[in-house]
């Protein structure tokens, strides 16, 4: 389904405690399908307990790229996303960042963190 050049990288988060993702799944994540050469996110899933709520997290995702700017993407988060896990979202999103620059600079991941 996927191309040989992409990779799959897991951001974590806490949400709030009275979140029910918090409930459901324990903490919040994002799945992030990215191509190694040039970091831009092919597709992405989260542990959101509402479809429409994960898909629009992926369209928020969607073909940017883990290259860009964390202030960039967010300012693109919280001028479109208002549920209770924007704080989550953003977390997930910089652990991710911070594993893809790791991976990209060739240093050992801690794949139990």
């Amino acid at each position: 389904m996927f191309a040989d050049n992409t990779i799959y990288i897991v951001g974590n988060a806490k949400s709030q405690q009275n979140n029910p993702i918090t409930h459901h799944y324990g903490q919040f994540f994002i799945g992030f399908v990215v191509e190694r050469e040039t970091g831009r996110i092919v597709a992405c899933g989260s542990s959101a307990t509402v479809p429409t709520t994960a898909e629009f997290i992926g369209s928020l995702f969607a073909g940017k790229s883990m290259q860009d700017e964390f202030e960039l993407m967010r300012q693109h988060v919280e001028a479109r996303y208002f549920g209770s896990s924007q704080k989550a979202i953003l977390v997930a999103y910089k652990d991710a960042q911070k594993k893809f620059f790791r991976i990209m600079n060739g240093m050992p991941l801690d794949l139990n963190d």
